[in-house]
């Protein structure tokens, strides 16, 4: 007698990630939850059992997309639980709730917790705050080549206009021991680059009672590990002590973000910054020092209630004559519950919109002239993939696009470039 064999088929789930690096270092860990009970990650696009999102809150506009996100999960996968995480949830949980088909809503301090709470048939919804501090990273399940390590999470500061304190609760940090161990794994796993990530890093001494700039110099001696990028830190919190062990080690990329929000000392005061338009000036001027051919990235929120011409005038200004490359620019978003909510003086939506294009029309011709720039210099590239044309890409250490024609295979590996050409901010290069 025949026996079949019968193999039992592997449950599937999907992940769509909306938002910071924060979320995508927490999707990682989530797969690897995922995939140590069995299931097969499939593309969001595919049939799934379970379908989590993890969502973004910091504007309208990221709250319409997860709205959106959630219909088309029901729709790729009709049969699935779906299972709707993060900052959204945690603070629309009753909105999300009513539209059809959500089966599982867990807040920021739940979401770790989702395989436990799968099992239900009724719809659950859990937003407890909690002081508990959730580490994550980038997961070898990824077609990532660098890897987002959360050290810190929450924010004590509470900014006028922003939503995260209340959807991420009060700032926690991984321990330093812990946070040496999870980087060593990350290089275990391949990882070349690593990004340091949080929603306020610079708090991380207050937080843990240990100095940022020696756990720096811990992962910086880290075997294999060939790049240490920080994801965005505060102006206020570049300590001398910190820009001295990146000034020190070749690993540091020469990359910062460093939020900016305006370049007008009357809005940055109404806005609750921790700093002054000099004082950020200062930063980036001694960033720039110290790393002459550093790209410098900045955030900028534009229209915030009682924005006036001349106030943004001031933005502009600053923003073309600092040496700054990377622009990221918001139109103001009231949140409920922030202060700013509350505040007269609205920004039209009309004046918003023509002052994010003049600030977006300004960072492109920066961005531009930066890449230019690098025309004829020597860098090192971080390869990631081979694109539809045959060209490898990847990013500069300074975190310009650049692609080059090779017939190696150059995925996951740095490798010394010659820059030929730039053209829209992305470089051309060839092999040294």
């Amino acid at each position: 007698m025949k026996i079949n064999n019968l193999i039992p088929l592997r449950k599937k789930v999907a992940f769509e990630t909306l938002g910071c690096r924060l979320n995508i270092a927490e999707t990682g860990s989530l797969k690897e939850m995922f995939v140590a009970q069995g299931y097969q990650v499939v593309s969001f696009d595919e049939s799934a059992d379970v379908v989590v999102i993890n969502t973004c809150t910091v504007t309208d506009g990221a709250d319409q997309t997860c709205r959106n996100i959630i219909r088309k999960a029901r729709k790729n996968s009709p049969q699935a639980k779906v299972v709707v995480i993060g900052c959204y949830a945690q603070v629309a949980s009753e909105e999300i709730a009513k539209i059809e088909g959500v089966d599982l809503i867990l807040g920021t301090s739940e979401k770790h917790k989702i395989l436990d709470h799968l099992e239900a048939e009724e719809q659950i919804i859990r937003i407890d705050r909690s002081s508990e501090f959730w580490g994550a990273a980038t997961s070898s399940v990824d077609n990532h080549t660098r890897a987002f390590l959360k050290i810190q999470d929450g924010c004590n500061y509470v900014c006028a206009y922003c939503i995260i304190p209340f959807a991420r609760g009060r700032s926690r940090a991984m321990e330093r021991a812990l946070a040496i161990k999870e980087a060593k794994a990350l290089v275990e796993k391949g990882f070349k680059e690593i990004i340091l990530s949080g929603v306020n890093i610079g708090e991380y001494q207050n937080l843990t009672g240990e100095s940022l700039p020696d756990l720096t110099e811990d992962l910086l001696n880290i075997e294999g590990l060939e790049r240490l990028r920080f994801s965005s830190v505060e102006p206020n919190t570049v300590t001398d002590e910190l820009l001295k062990v990146w000034v020190r080690s070749p690993k540091i990329t020469d990359y910062f973000h460093i939020p900016l929000q305006s370049g007008d000392d009357e809005i940055l005061k109404a806005m609750r910054r921790k700093y002054s338009v000099a004082e950020y000036s200062l930063i980036v001027e001694r960033l720039k020092k110290a790393f002459p051919n550093a790209g410098i990235g900045a955030d900028v929120i534009v229209g915030f209630p009682g924005e006036t011409d001349e106030n943004f005038e001031n933005t502009y200004r600053l923003m073309e004559k600092l040496p700054l490359t990377h622009f990221h620019v918001f139109p103001y978003s009231k949140r409920k519950g922030t202060t700013a909510s509350t505040l007269k003086n609205e920004v039209s939506h009309a004046v918003k919109k023509e002052r994010v294009k003049k600030l977006i029309e300004l960072g492109q011709q920066k961005m531009e002239l930066f890449a230019q720039s690098q025309v004829g210099l020597k860098n090192s590239v971080l390869f990631e993939k081979k694109n539809d044309d045959g060209f490898w890409e990847g990013y500069t250490t300074n975190f310009l696009p650049t692609k080059l024609e090779s017939q190696e295979d150059l995925k996951n590996q740095i490798r010394s470039v010659e820059i030929i050409s730039a053209e829209r901010g992305e470089l051309l290069a060839r092999l040294v």
